[in-house]
């Protein structure tokens, strides 16, 4: 049977609400593309947002998940050398067709595929609350470390 078609908003609540967890998708007036748009948006600081940034796997063609603090610069190198795994930057279109997100509101959770890994800037672990993006450019959630780590079953790691 197919399973109804929802947006990006949609199903990161709804895999929010099946983790248990109570907070709910905000819905800004402004665009929150970037980090210092989504900081502004929110009223936080910038290191609190949670980039979600993909990048392709040289060799296997998988996606990786990183998602930084976003006061920080992600140092490829660093990110390869913990994978075992050259990676490049993704294009819009890998980014669309592997997460079923856009870029600049990739959420953390509710890919269309599951990454190969995740990795979750150790710097994040400080800032409490944290924002990520839920699926579209005008959407975030209100989140903690302990939460994304659960939610994502990622791998702590110096990213910068």
């Amino acid at each position: 049977m197919d399973q109804p078609v929802v947006d990006g908003p949609d199903r990161v609540r709804q895999i929010l609400r099946e983790a248990g967890i109570s907070t709910d998708v905000t819905r800004l007036n402004s665009s929150a593309r970037t980090a210092a748009e989504a900081a502004s948006a929110i009223g936080c600081t910038v290191a609190q947002i949670a980039k979600s940034l993909i990048f392709k796997g040289v060799d296997s063609g998988e996606h990786v998940l990183v998602i930084a603090c976003g006061a920080n610069r992600v140092d490829e190198a660093r990110i390869a050398s913990t994978i075992g795994e050259r990676i490049v930057k993704a294009d819009a279109a890998y980014v669309r067709e592997r997460t079923g997100f856009a870029i600049g509101g990739v959420a953390p959770i509710g890919h269309t595929l599951p990454p190969r890994n995740v990795l979750i800037d150790a710097d994040l672990a400080e800032l409490d609350p944290i924002w990520a993006a839920a699926g579209h450019p005008h959407a975030v959630f209100r989140t903690h470390f302990a939460e994304l780590l659960r939610l994502t079953s990622g791998v702590i790691a110096q990213i910068a």
